[in-house]
């Protein structure tokens, strides 16, 4: 499960109902597990509302884009090396000492970001979240993987993904919640660290995995948890693949050799094994670079660029985009084993292409039909409120709003309406106040326009195509696709590639915003997605339907993209069947 969840049949779907209400253990373990990906998704989400109200208490935030990156990023950077530490932590102390270790960081960083004092301090509660985060990323649904009936696996550890949804929608529900209470952003942050202590304590009740006590040489313990998880008629059938399992693990570790460096020369001698990470790493970085993660991670801030001043309402129709994102991974659990991995890639792409083109062309007529800026309304406020970059043109008659915010001032709109002409003033807290004692509206991220509306109907269309496609197929893909003795390590490569993807983007993005605008920046991320279409189209297989002996064969033998049948022969599907 190193490389995500699996996908779930409707078979285990209905089995998934039995169990569940004839063992409830079954469901607090996944559920408690499974908070993971709430954290996860949580953080992901909350600080995209919180950094509107960052920027108001700390004017450098507010000034410097590369800070406000960094606030946001880091939590991204720190994630990498805490799957990397997580992985040895899941080997050497087991999985629900890791899970309990990635709480109590958590909750520690949540803590630190709530009362910090300075930028720097929020940085450091960043980093803490951020191998928190890093370390639940890949023990949860290992967790959850491991100590659930084979019967209904793949129901369970979705749950972990559906959590990473939810956690997002709710991390947008609590920004709303906070926005006119005192202390904003800190209540937003701070409050991340109730799952965490919630998960805690649920942890502890819970006993390890079966699966690491059998290999510890835990016999007993792990019978005894089986017998809590499993019918009586399945124990001893469980108990004998786990022996065959891991016996065959240490057989191939004999061979293949015990060291980091002869298991990678070993992996990339193999032909079927580096096809497979030019699949796996290829779906894993084009899921990051088709621009998901600044949706999610600055949906508030797109919304004010789309010309929506107000932070509650970015807030709100922010809270929309990220419940289709949730009725998109459930769209994919039912479209993957009916589609095929390749294909749903695929569609997902084209239309996250045209969404992202039709993006453009909204944020650009948002941009050229600007309101302009009136020269008598703007010095009326005084020349220490004025822009000072406006007062240095030589040639004022051609500013517009989106001249104006681009001169690092704001647009304090028309008493008449927001699209009539109005003023280019210094972007400081008391002009900001000035501008609002005359019941006029302040525009500092985006211009008001009258098609800000279409862009977010856009938006939400572009999560529709993401989710059940983009979202969710790289990590099923990259579960299944390489050969099971380099499995862990491979799925590790690629998730490491998808959480480098994600640092640059979410690194760049407001910088690619100032330097060429909302729409010359999701043009950029239109030809991204058409690249990773392209490469998608040449590298990646279907492998809907084949056992894993069957993929690696596929790989083996060579991958031809223009053949768009399924490999398995109906012998050979009647042959499996028996």
């Amino acid at each position: 499960m190193e490389g995500g969840p699996e996908a779930a049949s409707k078979q285990e779907f209905t089995e998934f109902w039995k169990r569940a209400t004839s063992s409830p253990y079954i469901m607090r373990l996944a559920l408690s597990a499974g908070i993971g990906g709430l954290l996860f998704g949580y953080d992901t989400g909350v600080i995209s509302g919180a950094l509107l109200y960052i920027r108001e208490d700390f004017v450098e935030v507010d000034k410097k884009l590369w800070l406000q990156e960094v606030i946001v990023s880091m939590a991204v950077a720190r994630a990498i090396i805490g799957a990397a530490l997580g992985g040895w932590m899941n080997d050497m102390l087991g999985r629900k000492i890791s899970i309990l270790g990635a709480d109590i960081v958590f909750f520690l960083g949540a803590i630190v970001m709530a009362i910090a004092p300075a930028p720097w301090v929020l940085v450091v509660g960043r980093i803490l979240v951020g191998f928190g985060v890093g370390i639940a990323s890949m023990t949860s649904p290992l967790y959850i993987s491991e100590a659930s009936p084979a019967a209904i696996r793949g129901a369970l550890v979705c749950i972990n993904g559906l959590l990473i949804t939810f956690g997002q929608f709710l991390s947008y529900l609590i920004n709303l919640a906070f926005t006119t209470t005192p202390g904003t952003w800190r209540w937003m942050l701070g409050v991340a660290g109730l799952p965490a202590v919630v998960q805690f304590v649920l942890m502890l009740t819970l006993p390890e995995s079966p699966r690491w006590l059998y290999n510890q040489g835990k016999e007993n313990e792990s019978r005894k948890i089986l017998e809590k998880i499993y019918r009586a008629d399945e124990i001893e059938g469980e108990i004998k693949a786990m022996r065959e399992a891991i016996e065959q693990e240490k057989q191939e570790e004999g061979l293949i050799g015990q060291t980091l460096g002869e298991k990678m020369k070993a992996a990339f001698s193999n032909v079927a094994v580096r096809r497979g990470l030019y699949a796996g790493v290829t779906a894993q970085v084009a899921q990051q670079f088709v621009g998901i993660n600044t949706v999610m991670y600055y949906s508030p801030t797109i919304v004010q660029f789309a010309g929506i001043a107000s932070k509650s309402t970015a807030l709100a129709l922010s809270l929309v985009t990220s419940g289709l994102n949730a009725v998109g991974s459930i769209l994919s659990m039912l479209c993957i084993d009916k589609y095929g991995r390749r294909k749903l890639m695929l569609l997902s792409l084209i239309a996250i292409i045209v969404c992202l083109l039709t993006l453009t062309g909204v944020f650009y007529q948002a941009a050229t039909t600007a309101p302009p800026i009136d020269n008598v309304d703007t010095l009326s406020f005084g020349a220490n409120a004025t822009c000072q970059a406006y007062l240095d043109a030589p040639n004022v008659s051609s500013w517009n709003c989106m001249k104006c915010l681009k001169a690092e001032c704001a647009f304090c709109a028309s008493t008449g309406g927001n699209h009539l002409p109005g003023a280019c003033l210094a972007e400081t807290k008391e002009v900001r106040a000035v501008c609002g004692e005359q019941k006029r509206v302040w525009f500092s991220d985006g211009c008001p326009s009258k098609i800000g509306v279409l862009a977010v109907i856009v938006l939400g269309l572009y999560i529709l195509a993401y989710s059940p496609g983009m979202g969710s197929v790289p990590w099923v893909l990259n579960s299944e696709i390489y050969p099971l003795r380099f499995r862990g390590m491979c799925g590790g490569i690629a998730a490491v590639s998808n959480w480098c993807a994600n640092l640059i983007v979410s690194l760049t993005f407001l910088s690619l915003i100032h330097a060429l605008g909302a729409a010359g920046t999701f043009l950029l991320f239109a030809g991204f997605s058409t690249i990773g279409l392209v490469a998608i189209y040449l590298l990646v297989p279907e492998t809907k339907g084949l056992q894993f002996e069957e993929v690696e064969k596929l790989l083996q033998k060579g991958f031809n993209p223009c053949d768009c049948t399924n490999p398995k022969t109906d012998e050979e599907k009647a042959s499996t069947s028996k």
